[in-house]
């Protein structure tokens, strides 16, 4: 599997990474306790954007640059000098390292190198720095994963991810009965739509669209956006969602005579609703967790988000969040006030001058 290196200058890669990187201080920064004491990326401002994922243009046309992303690794040196940096991973041969470039400002070293790849969308993928010949997590990028031999490695994902990164089938389940009956799909009406959208997709398509419409659900990828958001930007809630999620599992057990969170009537997830609002849930743990209202109102603004998203972030499948909009707002002629494939390049859109 060889490794396409993409060519990007130090003006883009400085835009990306001085303004999250270039801090005089080493106080802790944007930390919500996700950090163990002394981690360098808890000085780091919303370090969960290296490397930087960006969109991936071939000069050619949006349909061949539509199934890849531009992967930029960003190392540090500025404290301590070294004399050579290289990245390996499973998006390539992980016996060939790709050696990071220094990093110019006005033709002077910054102390930054980097190097671009091209990566496919909907991958998630293991790396590490080799520092001097020295083999080290990335310091700046929060996400890790321990592969089968125990080793600790960096982790990164591409847009449209749908591989499960944080949340346990388990998990995923309850979450998608919660997430189901706050997003507006639920009603018979709109739940024909949504089955129409996806049902209307045909092979053609669906393989022009991947990995964007790959979750073929009436939640349209919600429970996947969530996934993602929680594995990258909002670290500091997954706590939340492994608490509350088994919280809830167990009382729709005790409450439904034991029966799969996953199948029970949804009048019983509409009562929970109420009382978790209320702050009263009879059953609730307040000891592991203190306020249900709290995770709702994070639930619910995870839900919409998701459901509205730009596909690459994981949710809104296939663009049938957007065609709902779209067929729920006209004017009086009947043309409709949500055309976003104005906005959009191909193949979900008509733009031919947006990229990304």
């Amino acid at each position: 599997m060889k490794v396409e290196i993409i060519e990007r200058d130090d003006q883009y890669v400085l835009n990306h990474c001085t303004k999250y990187l270039a801090r005089d201080g080493s106080e802790p920064r944007h930390d919500f306790g996700q950090y163990p004491p002394g981690d360098p990326g808890a000085a780091v401002c919303e370090a969960w954007r290296f490397p930087v994922v960006d969109t991936h243009w071939d000069g050619v046309s949006a349909e061949t640059s539509y199934p890849f992303n531009d992967v930029t690794f960003v190392h540090d040196g500025r404290a301590t000098a070294v004399g050579s940096v290289a990245v390996v991973g499973t998006f390539g041969p992980l016996h060939s390292p790709v050696p990071l470039r220094p990093v110019l400002f006005a033709g002077e070293p910054t102390g930054f190198r980097s190097v671009t790849v091209r990566v496919p969308k909907g991958q998630v993928h293991a790396y590490k720095f080799a520092v001097d010949g020295t083999h080290a997590v990335d310091p700046v990028n929060p996400q890790r994963t321990v592969l089968d031999n125990g080793r600790t490695w960096s982790r990164f994902f591409t847009d449209a991810c749908a591989v499960p990164l944080e949340l346990s089938r388990a998990e995923r389940a309850v979450l998608g009965r919660l997430v189901g009956h706050l997003l507006p799909f639920r009603l018979e009406e709109n739940r024909r739509f949504i089955r129409g959208v996806y049902e209307s997709l045909d092979r053609e398509r669906r393989r022009a669209e991947f990995p964007l419409a790959y979750q073929l659900d009436e939640e349209v990828g919600t429970v996947n956006y969530i996934d993602k958001v929680i594995s990258r930007q909002e670290r500091h809630l997954a706590d939340d969602y492994h608490t509350c999620l088994r919280i809830i599992g167990d009382l729709v057990r005790a409450r439904s005579g034991g029966r799969d969170p996953a199948v029970v009537e949804p009048e019983l997830y509409t009562d929970l609703y109420v009382q978790m609002a209320d702050e009263r849930v009879d059953g609730w743990d307040y000891g592991r967790y203190a306020s249900p209202r709290h995770f709702l109102l994070v639930l619910r603004r995870h839900a919409m988000t998701g459901a509205f998203v730009h596909p690459r972030h994981g949710g809104n499948s296939g663009a049938a969040g957007w065609m709902y909009l779209e067929s729920r707002f006209r004017d009086a002629g009947g043309a409709t006030l949500f055309d976003w494939r104005r906005a959009l390049e191909s193949p979900l859109g008509h733009n031919t001058d947006y990229r990304g």
